[in-house]
């Protein structure tokens, strides 16, 4: 008898599984057809559903139940995108966790599931306006370069928001065209680009999942006359670091073709350095035409900061990072301009200074002069990890700390910037891929003996979860976002 029962718990829970299997398969139709016919992105808490597999949405529903504490069913995901596609929603990205959440705590409030959409998504039913597609042209193809080009094809959808046109390196033979489609094809750490990428080497340029992008060779900015490829009031990305400041920065829009530049690195004198999430609504994108989208470590630390200012007030503190080591850095012992950086980076733990405490200067302005910041690289190719040890204006838990955090991350305005993670077995390479610029341990929380201060854990991908933060900034600069319902 014991035998049977097992054997059918063991069926049982089976076709269980089979059955959500079944219903994320249906899922993925959905979420492709409401992507390429209507512009419309599904989202679970966050995280993409596009080009998912089946088992990958599955396990995205469990961590919706870890982090909501609701179990969601993927049989309900289903049934709310396939309404959604016979609605008039207007463009949009739209958290179908959250709607799949709130339906199971008021169905009972509505006569079907077309009424609980039509009251949930009434600001982007019926929404008309069009959105004019802007050009984008990648200034240097390096680690965030490549990891950029990969994000604007993958977003690009119907070609409605950010359309990558054309990549500027120093030299365009053959060869190097060759050598640079191979890199963007495979990485490292980032695995292989799941797509195609065609050399067409007559026409110096590289077919990226059918989008024509023309590989352009200059030393100088100003030199190149992007109209000739059909690039008109484009925003160049310069992912060179070789221009800072205005001055320099201002070279590209001499440049016909280019009405806006974004610099993927933090800037010098008065260009703003923003945080998408927290301080990108002050700049104005009408008539600023320069911007940074500052540092990783400066996009991971800000909005963690920023909810802790708010909440509990931050009477000072000092950041350190636990950065990987970067391309700046000596493979092997060698001469560097920098101290300590010249010693093998693949080998050594390095001390080194850290731009940290002076972007608060630009970002949040009101915590200038609180705080200190040092960093330390590490043999490590990517993923870094910066402690924050805080005095507060009120006494606090861990609980209560965890807690604020994770509001936030769940809901308001930094759902994007924030993931809360609650694993005790959290590592590095469990980062790798994080969308988000900051990824909030709450199981390595500290808190004071006298509940005064805090030592938080904030892990980040200092590739790919800023290269999301740096398109999310271009989005909102280029002015091609779309309605949310988050």
């Amino acid at each position: 008898m014991e035998t049977l029962a097992k054997n059918t718990a063991y069926e049982s829970q089976l076709n269980e599984w089979i059955k959500d299997e079944k219903a994320a398969i249906d899922l993925i139709g959905a979420i492709g057809k409401l992507w390429f016919d209507k512009s419309i992105e599904l989202i679970l808490f966050r995280n993409q559903l596009v080009d998912r597999s089946a088992s990958e949405i599955i396990n995205l529903h469990f961590y919706a139940k870890d982090i909501v504490k609701k179990t969601i069913a993927v049989k309900d995901t289903v049934a709310l995108a396939k309404e959604i596609y016979d609605l008039d929603v207007c463009p949009s990205r739209i958290d179908i966790g959250r709607l799949a959440y709130e339906w199971m705590q008021e169905k009972e409030k509505f006569k079907s599931t077309t009424d609980f959409l039509n009251n949930k998504l009434k600001d982007l039913i019926g929404k008309k306006g069009s959105i004019t597609p802007k050009d984008v042209v990648l200034f240097g193809f390096g680690r965030i370069g490549r990891l950029a080009a990969r994000e604007l094809i993958s977003q690009a959808g119907k070609g409605e928001q950010l359309r990558l046109r054309a990549i500027v390196t120093r030299g365009n033979s053959d060869e190097e065209i060759t050598k640079r489609a191979d890199l963007l094809r495979t990485d490292s750490v980032h695995g292989p680009f799941p797509g195609t990428v065609i050399e067409d080497l007559a026409n110096k340029a590289l077919i990226i999942n059918g989008h024509t992008v023309h590989m352009i060779d200059t030393r100088n900015p100003e030199d190149v006359d992007y109209t000739k490829y059909g690039i008109n009031d484009a925003l160049l990305i310069d992912n060179t670091g070789v221009f800072r400041d205005d001055k320099e920065l201002s070279r590209h829009l001499k440049a016909k073709g280019i009405s806006k530049v974004l610099l993927t690195a933090p800037a010098k004198g008065d260009v703003p350095n923003v945080v998408h999430g927290v301080n990108h609504e002050t700049v104005d994108v009408k008539k600023q035409q320069i911007f940074s989208a500052a540092s990783c470590t400066t996009n991971a630390i800000m909005p963690i900061l920023f909810v802790i200012d708010k909440e509990l007030g931050i009477a000072k503190g000092h950041i350190e990072t636990v950065h990987s080591y970067t391309n700046d850095q000596n493979l092997l012992d060698n001469y560097h301009k920098k101290s300590r950086r010249g010693r093998s980076a693949a080998l050594n733990m390095v001390i080194t200074e850290t731009g940290a405490e002076s972007a608060l200067k630009k970002v949040l302005p009101h915590l200038a002069g609180k705080f200190t910041a040092n960093s330390v690289r590490v043999p490590t190719p990517n993923v870094s990890l910066a402690i924050l040890n805080l005095n507060l204006n009120k006494d606090v838990t861990k609980d209560e700390v965890n807690e604020i955090i994770r509001k936030y991350a769940l809901q308001g305005a930094l759902v994007e910037q924030i993931q809360y993670a609650f694993s005790n077995e959290l590592v590095s390479t469990d980062i790798v891929g994080s969308s988000c610029p900051a990824v909030f341990d709450s199981q390595a929380t500290i808190i004071s003996p006298d509940k005064k201060s805090c030592v938080l854990y904030v892990w980040y991908d200092n590739e790919y979860g800023y290269t999301r933060q740096v398109i999310r900034f271009s989005k909102h600069i280029s002015e091609v976002r779309r309605a949310i319902y988050y």
